[in-house]
Formats: C-alpha cells, structure tokens, sequence
C-alpha cells in the first residue's frame, strides 16, 4: 500500500526526498515556486492551504511529468511542516526580523486534522517535547576536494504526535573536520579550511556540500536550510510503521 504524505513549507524538497525513500508519495506545498522540487507541487500558503483543506476543499498538485492530481484531506496519510526557522536560527542576525513566528498555528491546524504530524525547525525553535537529530547520527561524512575527509553536524529538532526514537544520538568526532553549509558559501578552498586564523565555519565545494547532504539537485543557497534526507527517511519510516500497526 503507497501512502501519502503533505509536505508543508516544502522548500527544495530535501525532507520529501527521505519521506520518498521512506516509501510515501509525497505532495509540497510553499508559498515560493520551487522548480527543483522533485514531487508533484502546490504553489500557494502553507497554512492557508492546510485549513482550505480541513474546511473541505480540494488541492491541484502539478508534478514533474505534467500531471495533475487534486487531492483532499482525506487522501493523506501524514503531514510534515517546516516552519520558517529564521526567527530561531542561531544566524538570525543575518537575516530581516521580520519573520513570522509560524510554529504555533501550524501545529494547532495540523492537530485539527486527526493525521499524524511532524513538526521540523532548528534548535532554539518553540517545539513541544522533540527529538533531535543530528548529522553525525547518520554518519553525514564525505571527502573534500583534496580527500580530507569532512562531516556535516547539523541538529534539527522533531515534533510529533506518535512517538519518534533518534539513531543513537550525537558521535561527534573531533578527528574529522566539521564542515558548514549556510548562505552561498562560495569560493572557499582547503587553504580556507586549514588557515589556523580562520574564523566561523569553513563552506566546502558544492559538490562536497551535495555529497555530505545526499543531495545532488539543489543550489548550496537551498542546501542551507534543507532537512536532510536521510533525517527524513528515518523519520517516515517510523511513521509508516506506526500506520501500519493502527490500520
């Protein structure tokens, strides 16, 4: 059986990637177009379109192929959200102040709808009782350039209203250069990385970046704030378990 999920605040589609391999079929939704958005796409508010479909209403999805499917809420199986995470992130000074705080009326419509949900955003986020991933759980490791080898940590926090177990927790390993991924990120080199003066984190070649993240379809300004997949994929394998014991 081929269950479906709706992935809210889509972005480029990193979570649904691991939500596909996981075995949904997945459907995005974001308020920007996402031309590289792997999975059949609604352009529109995330929030709105969730509460137009709890009232009743139907929404066309546009896949890649040219065909359309127009679902209701009753034709899915789980829902994921991606609030907005500028407001949290450790780098808002980088960012306008102006960004919603959209966590709270996400998770008050995803509970109207009866579905399982999870709830993604980074830490610092206002989440109720999640749990955090990080990229060393999943052994996010990839060589650079030269062959040195570098790890990506990144920590997401997860929401939900079933029960959600980690991968073993944080193996962080001083040994192995952490690399970042945030913003564009452009024009760094090993000289970068092994400068002893340098300062903040130290942004590898996209290649390395689409390596580290399993991504290969995504600009390095997409991959900064992506879930990774492999995340995701663990995550909706859990979910899939849990539809399958309640059926």
């Amino acid at each position: 059986m081929a269950y479906r999920l709706l992935d809210l605040y889509s972005c480029a589609g990193g979570a649904a990637a691991g939500y596909a391999r996981a075995g949904f079929e997945v459907y995005g939704v974001d308020k920007d177009d996402q031309p590289r958005y792997p999975f059949p796409f609604h352009q529109g508010d995330a929030l709105a379109v969730l509460r137009a479909l709890r009232a009743g209403f139907r929404v066309a999805f546009l896949g890649r192929d040219g065909r359309r499917a127009v679902l209701g809420l009753d034709d899915f199986d789980a829902i994921h959200a991606s609030p907005p995470c500028q407001s949290f992130s450790r780098t808002r000074t980088l960012h306008s102040q102006e960004h919603p705080d959209l966590v709270e009326p996400t998770r008050d419509a995803l509970r109207r709808t009866g579905l399982p949900y999870v709830i993604e955003n980074v830490v610092g986020a206002p989440l109720q009782d999640p749990l955090r991933l990080c990229g060393t759980e999943f052994g996010m490791q990839a060589p650079d350039v030269d062959g040195v080898m570098l790890k990506l940590v990144r920590h997401r926090l997860f929401e939900s209203n079933i029960p959600l177990r980690g991968n073993g927790g944080c193996r962080h390993d001083r040994g192995v250069v952490t690399a970042s991924v945030y913003g564009e990120g452009g024009g760094w080199t090993p000289a970068h990385r092994d400068n002893p003066e340098r300062k903040g984190g130290y942004i590898p070649h996209t290649r390395v970046v689409q390596a580290l993240l399993g991504i290969d379809w995504m600009t390095k300004h997409e991959m900064s704030q992506v879930v990774p997949p492999v995340m995701a994929e663990h995550i909706g394998r859990q979910i899939i378990d849990h539809l399958r014991r309640t059926a």
